[in-house]
């Protein structure tokens, strides 16, 4: 038995490998505009964030007249990286593995609608979701905003859906959402930073993923 209906997927992090690259493009773009390098821990501590929101913590002084020229920074450098950046070992087989024993799949994204649509063409992956979300068409995380206008689409139950993420932007969103959620250690936010946000598990990888479904089957059966 399925354990859940839906699974919402965070991507950076999450099934992408770029922690490493939006970090030092964040850190990259604050310079370029003539602010104060941020700290690397706190340029990955706002992965999965909307832009803006992940900006506004990364350069707090910072004058809001400067935020369009610091959006363009951060995606010039983002742009100039994005294609040669891999999915974690095991994502695509997972993806393949759990559409096949009839999950619904979805994202739910700090990127933008035109940056995730990007990546969906670029990879061919997009036939794998039911539907997706971005931070700019409804709200940053920890909102609970894309959970739950996805579970409005798709007409499932808080109950039956699970986020898997790799921040506390995406376990308090599924928190917020009253929705179960799986934290990855493999990406921003280690896994004491993890802990403090209550997900339901945490793990290091997303390929352990499958297993851990597979035993809450195996004892709702």
């Amino acid at each position: 038995m399925r354990p859940f209906d839906v699974i919402l997927f965070d991507w950076d992090g999450t099934l992408q490998d770029s922690t490493a690259t939006i970090a030092a493009c964040i850190q990259a773009a604050c310079v370029a505009v003539g602010e104060p390098e941020p700290a690397l821990e706190t340029a990955k501590h706002v992965i999965g964030l909307g832009l803006q929101d992940a900006l506004m913590i990364c350069a707090p002084q910072c004058p809001a007249s400067k935020y369009p020229d610091l959006a363009r920074a951060y995606r010039h450098n983002y742009l100039q990286q994005d294609a040669h950046l891999q999915f974690f070992e095991g994502a695509l087989e997972l993806l393949t593995h759990l559409k096949a024993q009839g999950y619904l799949l979805t994202v739910a994204t700090g990127k933008n609608r035109a940056g995730l649509d990007r990546v969906l063409a670029s990879t061919g992956i997009g036939h794998f979701f039911a539907t997706t979300r971005t931070a700019d068409e409804t709200e940053s995380k920890p909102s609970p905003r894309m959970v739950l206008d996805t579970l409005a689409q798709l007409n499932i139950p808080a109950h039956r859906a699970l986020v898997v993420g790799d921040t506390t932007h995406d376990v308090q969103m599924a928190n917020n959402a009253c929705v179960q959620a799986v934290a990855l250690t493999q990406g921003a936010h280690d896994a004491a930073k993890l802990a403090s946000a209550q997900p339901t598990v945490i793990l290091e990888r997303i390929a352990q993923l499958q297993t851990w479904l597979d035993g809450l089957g195996a004892r709702t059966a």
